[in-house]
């Protein structure tokens, strides 16, 4: 019988790949679409490429309960959205991808005391080791910067709300409902500024809104079916592996440069996953 823990690490690799190939395809059609266009073909696209799977798992999946905890992960994860593509506008992507790698270091946190889940020592070695690779990895920020840097924050603390609900309403719904609710209530809710932020739209940012749907639907089916099958605060570490596919992504699009303290830092965030997990499989 295979771990969980490997498991839901592996999900979540597979789910930070898909997230990184969102954000290029934001960066991508940053200058053909407003944001608020951005934010909502992205979550309706992503529904759209749900409804044939939800189909075919039979329409009594949506059947809830907890509305309030979809509506909240729903609010916090349509917050964390705007925020987050406001940063790919100003910054690298592997730098803006990077940011958000803050959010296994809040997990632990939420998961503490909302979740009552004891991160253990060496898990906390593991969170320090990781921060010391996001500092690696990190450029120098520009001068002007505080604006974004704090946005990139709020987001990456609204992540980590969003991932941590995923994990508290794991006992009782399954991975394609939470999708699927989320989804719908993204789409909802980032419908009511687009007609005041509309403008025309070439054929080439529709094709990479049809690609965020899709890397989007699934990413979430893999993140929420990690954080189904293991701790917040265990597998949260994985998110680390965002940023070597932002600067692959970075790379190969828009000639980002690769340093060699990136490549350090992304050694070191590995390893702290890697502890992080050997420690469970003991």
């Amino acid at each position: 019988m295979r771990n969980p823990l490997v498991q839901g690490a592996v999900l979540l690799l597979l789910a930070e790949a898909c997230f990184a190939g969102i954000g290029a395809l934001v960066k991508y059609s940053s200058g053909m679409a407003t944001e608020a266009q951005v934010v909502f073909f992205r979550n309706a696209f992503a529904l759209l490429l749900l409804l044939p799977f939800l189909y075919s798992r039979g329409w009594q999946l949506l059947k809830t309960s907890r509305w309030y905890l979809h509506a909240f992960r729903a609010l916090t994860g349509l917050v964390s959205m705007y925020c987050f593509f406001y940063v790919l506008g100003q910054l690298p992507l592997a730098q803006a991808m990077a940011v958000l790698l803050l959010t296994p270091f809040i997990i632990p946190i939420i998961a503490r005391v909302w979740l009552k889940e004891r991160p253990t020592q060496l898990t906390l070695v593991a969170i320090a080791l990781g921060f010391v690779g996001v500092l690696l990895a990190l450029p120098a920020p520009a001068p002007g910067m505080t604006l974004v840097l704090l946005v990139a924050l709020a987001a990456a603390c609204l992540v980590a709300v969003t991932k941590t609900t995923i994990r508290y309403m794991s006992s009782t719904e399954p991975a394609v409902r939470t999708v699927f609710y989320f989804s719908l209530l993204t789409a909802v809710f980032s419908v009511i500024p687009l007609p005041f932020y509309w403008q025309p739209l070439p054929s080439e940012a529709w094709l990479a809104f049809i690609g965020m749907g899709l890397l989007a639907a699934i990413g979430q089916l893999a993140m929420t079916k990690a954080y189904a099958l293991a701790p917040a605060s265990s597998i949260g570490i994985w998110t680390y592996s965002s940023v070597i596919f932002a600067g692959l992504f970075g790379y190969l699009f828009w000639q980002e440069p690769v340093t060699m303290s990136w490549l350090a830092g992304v050694l070191v965030i590995f390893y702290a996953g890697y502890v992080s997990t050997r420690q469970r499989l003991l």
